[in-house]
């Protein structure tokens, strides 16, 4: 197989495991209910979990930090996920499941063109708190973020009400086994 075959082999996979992993958030963000998007007992409320995760998606998905326009309803600090949990500053205006809906479009949106213009053999993944790692690389550990916390808040979504998220193919479809 040639170098171009296997880079677009490549660029193929990332998209469709982006989608995959982006599909399975979006069903936690419709599945949550009100009590528990604004808190549910967590000292990280379910709506800044899924803030966390789009933002830092749609920010990867640049090829460096330079080339990163926030999102239009962006609110400095919002994006950040307190540690230790309980510690930092609460927020009084959280996000609204609808624009995470929104901004879950947009992001899902950017993958084809935004994956298509990365330098997938970069040294470097291009922001200067990974400097070390290769873009290919990043782009996994990307993915590798959302699914994780797609993972807990599917997580909080059984404890709550025993809601299942299910597993979604790189096709989009829910997989049934």
């Amino acid at each position: 197989m040639k170098r171009e075959e296997t880079a677009m082999n490549v660029q193929a996979a990332l998209k469709g495991q982006y989608h995959a992993a982006l599909a399975m958030l979006k069903q936690a963000i419709e599945q949550c209910p009100n009590d528990l998007w604004d808190g549910g007992g967590y000292p990280v409320p379910f709506w800044r979990v899924v803030y966390h995760t789009l933002y830092a998606t749609h920010l990867y998905l640049q090829q460096n930090e330079q080339a990163f326009h926030p999102w239009e309803h962006h609110r400095e600090g919002h994006q950040d996920l307190p540690w230790p949990p309980d510690s930092g500053t609460k927020i009084d205006d959280p996000y609204t499941k609808a624009q995470m809906l929104d901004y879950w479009r947009l992001c899902d949106a950017m993958i084809h063109t935004d994956v298509d213009r990365l330098d997938l053999d970069a040294e470097e993944s291009g922001f200067s708190w990974h400097k070390t790692m290769p873009k290919l690389e990043h782009q996994i550990h990307n993915i590798r973020h959302i699914q994780h916390h797609a993972a807990l808040l599917a997580g909080r979504l059984r404890l709550a009400n025993g809601t299942d998220t299910r597993w979604v193919r790189t096709d989009g479809e829910i997989y049934r086994p």
